[in-house]
């Protein structure tokens, strides 16, 4: 792709999310999210295959959708109460047609079925924005307005979207599609404590895009999007193959690793509100998860390729690894002993 047009579009991403996350209006906030999605269709779509035109033009028509949910319910709420500042949401309806169009910006269950299509129909730096940068926007809004939603809906849309990540993910082949189903798995955590503590579910966020960036950047390192390939990749660069063991592991929720730290606070914050039984069916629901992960990991640096006599190992790259994926990884996976002053920064 042209640099200009690169720039273009990566200044439009910046510029939709600024506008977002720092609006008080519903039409500034619509405006941004609008700005979000012209900006990634040309990013999408950039290898002119079928499957990448497809995949962009699913994602136009969902996001569309969203928007003018998004704009009815706004409207929806100041016909009855005058207000269109984004924290005055109070309507009943209004804040029903608002998760249910947040629910499909982000790709929650039951409106989840365009994420893993998109994302594998995306180059994979496309679909490391799609799953962090262009999930930003839509969780701030939830949480401008979680105050007003209705607790037993997001409790139910989280409980489905970390059973069916996970039950979904188990018989992927293709790696972007199993990142996508680990996706949803993970917003269904963020969903379930955005009422009761919504700061939890921006550090889970955060943590979960280091963690996602970092996985997404090392397999575009290692050139991987198929675990046929994952199993064979290893010869490459061996030691960033034995990182992305230690992050997938995180995403997993493994302790002593980062990515404990969320699942931990969350189930803790559910206990602490009398949601044990939701905080009981989710644990169990990220076993479903954690499988996938290790079916991930097992074929990242366990498995040895069959020894065939036309087999020939791929050549090792003498390229040094970037360092963003060095800090990323480190993040990733060493976290965990710091998370008292985590907690008193948040």
């Amino acid at each position: 792709m042209n640099p200009q047009a690169s720039l273009i579009f990566a200044a439009s991403l910046l510029l939709g999310t600024t506008i977002t996350i720092s609006s008080n209006h519903w039409i500034m906030a619509w405006t941004g999210l609008e700005i979000n999605t012209l900006a990634i269709l040309p990013l999408i779509s950039k290898s002119h295959h079928p499957r990448a035109i497809e995949a962009a033009t699913k994602y136009f028509l969902t996001q569309a959708a969203a928007s003018a949910l998004v704009l009815f319910a706004s409207m929806t709420n100041a016909w009855h109460t005058g207000q269109w500042d984004i924290t005055q949401l109070t309507h009943p309806t209004s804040c029903l047609i608002f998760t249910s169009a947040i629910a499909m910006k982000l790709g929650l269950v039951p409106f989840h079925f365009w994420f893993p299509e998109v994302l594998q129909g995306s180059p994979l730096t496309t679909g490391l924005l799609l799953s962090t940068i262009m999930k930003l926007p839509p969780i701030t809004l939830l949480y401008m307005t979680s105050p007003s939603l209705n607790p037993t809906l997001l409790t139910i849309l989280a409980i489905l979207s970390a059973a069916l990540g996970g039950w979904m993910g188990l018989n992927q082949t293709q790696i972007r599609k199993i990142l996508a189903f680990s996706s949803i798995s993970h917003l269904g955590w963020m969903a379930i404590i955005i009422i009761y503590n919504p700061k939890l579910t921006l550090l889970n966020f955060y943590l979960y895009a280091m963690m996602t960036a970092t996985v997404f950047l090392t397999l575009n390192t290692i050139k991987v999007l198929k675990l046929s390939t994952l199993m064979t990749a290893w010869t490459k660069i061996p030691s960033l193959n034995a990182m992305l063991l230690l992050t997938l592991l995180s995403l997993a929720g493994l302790p002593p690793l980062t990515g404990f730290l969320p699942k931990w606070l969350i189930i803790q914050e559910l206990t602490k509100q009398e949601m044990a039984p939701a905080a009981t069916l989710i644990s169990l629901l990220s076993l479903l998860s954690l499988f996938f992960y290790l079916r991930l990991a097992y074929c990242t640096t366990i498995t040895l390729p069959p020894h065939t006599t036309n087999h020939m190992k791929q050549w090792r790259t003498n390229k040094p690894t970037n360092i963003t994926i060095a800090i990323l990884t480190t993040v990733s996976v060493m976290l965990l002993p710091i998370s008292p002053m985590i907690l008193t920064i948040v």
